[in-house]
């Protein structure tokens, strides 16, 4: 199997950021109003706010990604995570979490946010194998996420 390799966003992948997303928003949700001005902008509505892009390359390829977005100084909200149908299972979404922890952690946070919607099973499933635990529902800009699960780590 080649290597994976995770990489931070820079303007080039622009194109393959929104792809991605996307992609995966199409199939299993819907592209709502907050993902639109995220994918437009995520250089002003991530990065500048202290947040972070990753891509997963895969044989040359953009084949993933995730985001943390900055919510305050202790916590990242995981965002804009996805592999293309193609790649899954191979290991990708594991690789983009764990880099995404390793980050969050280097910045200190105290927590990483998500939301989500109950028929994301195999999302809910990854996300439970790193430990998140289910919480209420509070502070959602996502008409379809009906979940809230967060990871503690300090």
């Amino acid at each position: 199997m080649s290597t994976i390799e995770i990489i931070n966003y820079e303007k080039q992948y622009h194109e393959d950021f929104r792809r991605l997303s996307y992609e995966w928003l199409e199939k299993y949700v819907s592209v709502e109003p907050e993902d639109e001005r995220i994918l437009a902008n995520p250089g002003e509505i991530i990065l500048d706010k202290g947040g972070f892009i990753f891509l997963a390359m895969y044989r040359g390829e953009v084949v993933g990604t995730a985001s943390l977005i900055r919510v305050d100084d202790a916590v990242f909200e995981l965002a804009k995570f996805a592999v293309t149908e193609q790649y899954q299972r191979l290991g990708i979404g594991r690789r983009l979490m764990d880099h995404c922890l390793k980050v969050a952690r280097q910045e200190q946070s105290a927590k990483i946010i998500l939301y989500t919607n109950h028929k994301l099973v195999p999302a809910i499933a990854l996300y439970r194998k790193y430990n998140f635990i289910d919480v209420p529902i509070a502070d959602n800009k996502y008409i379809e996420s009906d979940m809230r699960m967060e990871l503690r780590l300090i």
